[in-house]
C-alpha cells in the first residue's frame, strides 16, 4: 500500500483549503471530546457501545484529515503581475 499519496503525486491545496480542513479537525476533536463525555450517563450498553463507535469514528476521520494535511504540499502563489 502507498502511504505516501500526496508526495507521490505532487498533490497542492491552497492555504484557504488548508484552514477549512484544520478548523473541521478541530470540531472533529472537540465533539470527540464531548461525545466521550456523555458515555457516563448512559445507562444502557447498547447506547454505551454507539456512543464509543462514534468517538472512534470522529478520532479516526481527524487523523485522516492530519494525514492529508502533511502529506498536501501548500500551492504557491501566482505573482500579481505576470511578466
Amino acid at each position: 500500500m502507498n502511504t505516501n499519496f500526496a508526495a507521490d503525486t505532487g498533490l497542492e491545496i491552497s492555504p484557504r483549503f488548508r484552514r477549512s480542513i484544520e478548523e473541521r479537525i478541530c470540531r472533529l476533536e472537540r465533539d470527540a471530546d464531548k461525545d466521550e463525555q456523555q458515555v457516563g450517563k448512559l445507562v444502557d450498553f447498547d447506547h454505551v457501545r454507539r456512543q464509543m463507535r462514534l468517538v472512534a469514528v470522529q478520532r479516526a476521520e481527524a487523523l485522516r484529515m492530519r494525514i492529508f494535511l502533511d502529506r498536501a504540499n501548500p500551492r504557491l502563489q501566482k505573482p500579481a503581475i505576470e511578466r
